[in-house]
């Protein structure tokens, strides 16, 4: 800001009595990455250190700009400890997973530089096992990226995850990286190309990845990413196939499971089938594929799939009109996962427009739900 460290400790120490100009707290805002109303409210900032913040985002890209990640020209004499890699690559995804997103803010980018290390330092049979490694270290940044919102740079950690999977040379790696392919693809608008892009890579590599409860896993997401890509886009037709050759893995696979983190089986059909139908304002039809899925099967899933789950629920409550419980069920979903309702873009502006429609008797509970998102009163 140009501004000397005594004025920071002035400001920070409250010895300085007179508010700053607005252009002043503005210029304070985006060097800190920050949306100027953090500085100016009084509320609860929970919220705040809940998600992966703005400068948080902000050293991934910077990481992924890096000339040494870029072109491999590392000057870090000592090899990766690759048992401790795995077990870091698996930290962030357990944490993910668990919608424990604030992390993932400061893991990721020691991750992607290690990741990178292992890949260059590898040769041979190591080197494949290092780039399907390395293609994990991008999913994740995928799917940490698309959850808050930042479709850029989903779409530039979607990229390189694809490059290493096909340097991988694994069916199983190429697969796991074209489902957030297609998932940053249709975030960015382009779902017909997610759909494309899905439906060819599964058509190359079926017959490979049929043969193991990994490779079922990820044919079965891939799958889905394209489903809800379809949804996206309006292409109502395609939705049920692609539930369905879906759902043809979850039956082959047998049984829930999380192979590759994909939380992968028939109940995690079943909920995309509800997020389908939300995806394509058919909320009646929603709600009453929701109420089809057993619970034991939604209870053995990860937080953040239920929680986004329940989100998906509160969606086609709207709706179908049924506001009071679409408020229950958000609700339901804060005491399952709060960073779900509170980080993601998307939840928030479900809440908002719950405000703007109104609630009737849940208004309460919805003005203090939106104070927890961190949303104007």
């Amino acid at each position: 800001m140009g501004k000397s460290r005594r004025w920071v400790q002035d400001i920070e120490g409250g010895q300085r009595q007179s508010d700053p100009r607005l252009s002043v707290l503005e210029r304070a805002a985006e060097v800190l990455h920050v949306r100027l109303e953090t500085l100016l409210s009084d509320r609860d900032m929970r919220a705040d250190t809940e998600c992966v913040d703005a400068a948080e985002l902000a050293e991934i890209r910077a990481t992924l700009h890096r000339h040494d990640v870029l072109t491999g020209a590392f000057v870090e004499p000592d090899p990766v400890d690759m048992d401790a890699l795995r077990r870091n690559v698996a930290y962030g995804w357990m944490a993910f997973q668990a919608s424990d997103y604030s992390p993932l803010g400061r893991v990721l980018p020691p991750l992607i530089v290690d990741a990178n290390r292992a890949a260059v330092q590898a040769s041979g049979d190591a080197l494949r096992s290092a780039q399907a490694l390395l293609t994990l270290v991008y999913q994740l940044t995928v799917a940490a990226a698309t959850k808050f919102g930042d479709d850029a740079l989903a779409w530039h950690a979607a990229d390189r995850a694809i490059m290493a999977a096909e340097r991988s040379g694994d069916a199983v790696a190429i697969a796991g990286a074209a489902r957030h392919v297609c998932d940053a693809m249709f975030h960015r608008g382009n779902s017909r190309e997610a759909v494309d892009f899905a439906t060819a890579t599964a058509s190359r590599h079926e017959r490979d990845l049929v043969r193991s409860s990994q490779g079922l896993s990820v044919l079965g997401m891939l799958y889905l990413k394209a489903s809800m890509a379809a949804a996206h886009a309006e292409h109502r037709g395609q939705v049920p196939e692609l539930l369905e050759a879906a759902g043809d893995a979850a039956e082959r696979l047998g049984a829930d499971g999380n192979a590759l983190w994909t939380a992968f089986g028939p109940t995690n059909v079943s909920i995309h089938r509800v997020s389908a139908l939300a995806r394509m304002n058919d909320g009646a039809d929603a709600v009453a594929a929701a109420v089809q899925i057993e619970q034991t099967g939604l209870s053995a899933l990860p937080r953040e799939r239920r929680a986004a789950h329940l989100v998906d629920v509160a969606r086609g409550l709207t709706q179908a009109g049924r506001r009071e419980e679409a408020v229950t069920k958000l609700l339901e979903a804060e005491r399952e996962a709060p960073e779900e309702v509170h980080c993601r873009l998307r939840t928030r502006r479900l809440v908002e427009d719950l405000r703007l429609l109104g609630t009737g008797s849940a208004e309460g509970r919805l003005r203090g739900l939106a104070g927890r998102c961190g949303l104007p009163a």
